[in-house]
């Protein structure tokens, strides 16, 4: 087994940790396409060595591998990856970014929702043009596959998209079913208002708008939400990202979160003090959430490597439902931080600019999807499948690990199918 780094100087302790607490056994004992590094390897460069000098163009692959492949940092990620992982482009569209974010999985009629990047020239959206919300069937998946030749081989099923209406503009984030309904999160596209709309999957044009302002103020541009796992109330962000990418007026709300109850119509404000939040993601009692903040990445203002590229903690309170002790869970090196997922396990996934990143609870990195290019989000379609988003591209990785339920009520959309091969 080789374990990269830039220095040459290898201790007595690299090797004991490398032949015996990181790994057991050896390199042929790996699962296909994985890469092992070791931490040790890495903490001295040198002073002659190359450094990274820019988190978004220079990804951390120190072994120079071929992506996609799945990079290992920790022992506990072979565990997620289980004995056979595998990654399969399901379908692709060179130049056009129609897969950005807002997954959102419907196991009744094996469906996957997603949106394309909202005001941006690869997406095809800006200010005067909407971007677009479409749909694949994994039974479409699934006869491809078996009628590839291949056990890895590309897929590109049809890509379907949604005839919504006119209330639903730039939607960037999606999530549930929400009492059966997607719940898609729209940014607004110029004076058209940012919201929440809830929209019947077997029929499109019935959406339902349920939130679009504060106190009769617009939001500056609704980004990413999910729903309480216990209570079914709303948690969303809202950026400035509309007016940093040209498509929505100046703001007039600070970036924060909110919390929105749908029985009784009260929205207000959870936490503050973030520079671009982003995507969060509850555990799975609802005690503990995690929010990106994508701070460092500031639109037509340019990229700060200074600014945040941060996942925070919050314990969330059991009667109010708001936020506090607020703590740094981890820091991204490549890009930043986009969407996030928790699996049963409690390990983190976020969409970052290398792929997917994984944490385990207490915000060590033990691995990447790497996929040599940015995932705004991903999401697990039934037991042992997760779908990664990667603007151009879906890919389906087959995996041991499973997700969190993020549909409400919680398990009423559950898929116990056993997945398709990938």
């Amino acid at each position: 087994m080789a374990f990269i780094g830039s220095s040459t100087r290898v201790s007595a302790l690299t090797l004991l940790y490398a032949i015996g607490s990181l790994f057991v056994g050896s390199s042929s004992a790996l699962p296909n396409n994985t890469v092992t590094i070791n931490p040790l390897s890495y903490n001295v460069y040198g002073s002659n060595a190359v450094f990274r000098n820019n988190t978004f163009a220079n990804l951390f692959n120190p072994t120079n591998t071929t992506a996609p492949f799945f990079q290992v940092f920790d022992p506990s990620f072979l565990t997620v990856l289980g004995d056979s992982p595998s990654f399969r482009v399901i379908a692709s569209n060179p130049g056009f970014a129609f897969a950005h974010e807002a997954p959102i999985w419907v196991p009744s009629t094996q469906e996957l929702f997603f949106a394309s990047a909202a005001g941006s020239p690869s997406g095809f959206s800006d200010i005067n043009h909407n971007n677009q919300v479409a749909k694949i069937s994994l039974n479409d998946v699934t006869t491809a596959i078996a009628q590839s030749s291949n056990a890895t081989a590309p897929v590109n099923v049809t890509v379907t998209t949604l005839d919504l209406p006119d209330t639903v503009q730039m939607t960037n984030a999606g999530t549930g079913p929400y009492n059966g309904s997607l719940l898609l999160v729209n940014s607004g596209r110029g004076p058209l208002p940012p919201n929440l709309v809830l929209v019947d999957p077997a029929n499109p044009q019935n959406a339902t708008v349920i939130l679009d302002n504060f106190f009769g103020r617009q939001f500056n541009s609704l980004h990413n939400a999910k729903i309480h796992p216990t209570s079914g109330n709303i948690f969303f962000t809202d950026v400035a990202y509309g007016w940093l990418n040209h498509f929505r007026p100046l703001p007039l709300l600070p970036n924060q979160l909110y919390r929105f109850d749908p029985n009784s119509g009260s929205v207000r404000a959870v936490a503050d003090g973030f520079v671009l939040p982003n995507g969060l993601a509850f555990s799975q009692d609802g005690s503990t959430v995690f929010v990106s903040d994508s701070g460092m990445a500031g639109g037509f203002i340019g990229n700060n490597q200074t600014g945040p590229a941060t996942i925070y903690a919050f314990d969330v309170d059991p009667q109010t439902e708001s936020f506090g002790n607020k703590r740094v869970f981890s820091y991204i090196d490549g890009g930043v931080p986009h969407g996030l997922q928790l699996d049963t396990a409690g390990n983190l996934y976020a969409g970052t600019g290398d792929g997917v990143e994984v944490w385990n609870s207490q915000g060590t990195l033990i691995g990447k999807f790497f996929l040599g290019s940015s995932s705004s989000e991903m999401l697990f379609i039934g037991n042992g499948r997760l779908i990664i988003l990667a603007e151009t591209k879906i890919y389906m990785v087959s995996l041991a690990a499973e997700g969190l339920d993020v549909d409400y009520p919680q398990g009423s959309s559950s898929d116990s199918q056993d997945p398709s091969g990938c």
